[in-house]
């Protein structure tokens, strides 16, 4: 229960990715915990991106390793990182250090999962919230209509 609350405070809000971003390891340690021996969920289905600040003295490898090792994940894991990127609300300013930077966690094909965390903090919350598991009504593909390169019309097939 505590991995569904965790995700619903400081995870991502689209119902299609598993997404959750911060710079506590221990929380992220919880979480992967919670992935792996509550969900099934694989190292391997794991991919994370850091944002960096490159003025901390530390080179990207040992940042790199730190969030591997600290979230037992390979190497083949790492995705893309932001260097320097501060937020918004910071206007540049140094508020605070975090010397290993910002670390998102995503899983891969993870629609799923994250609707049955969606549905389980419905549950134990006793609330409900459709867009969660539905989302908006999606077009109809039927009786579609399109120009061939020849100007003709054509209906596409659902």
């Amino acid at each position: 229960m505590a991995g569904c609350m965790l995700y619903w405070a400081e995870g991502g809000k689209g119902r299609n990715h598993l997404i959750i971003t911060n710079s506590d390891v221990a929380m992220l340690q919880f979480f992967m915990r919670f992935l792996r021996e509550s969900l099934g969920i694989k190292s391997e289905d794991c991919r994370i991106r850091l944002n960096v600040y490159t003025n901390n003295g530390l080179p990207l490898k040992e940042i790199e390793r730190h969030w591997l090792r600290a979230l037992e994940l390979p190497s083949s894991s790492l995705r893309g990182h932001s260097l320097n990127h501060y937020p918004t609300s910071s206007s540049g300013k140094r508020r605070r250090k975090l010397p290993y930077g910002v670390c998102t966690l995503t899983v891969a094909k993870s629609t799923p999962l994250v609707q049955h965390i969606y549905g389980a903090i419905q549950e134990y919350a006793c609330f409900e919230e459709r867009r969660w598991l539905d989302g908006p009504p999606r077009k109809s593909q039927v009786g579609r209509r399109r120009k061939s390169s020849s100007g003709q019309e054509l209906e596409e097939a659902a």
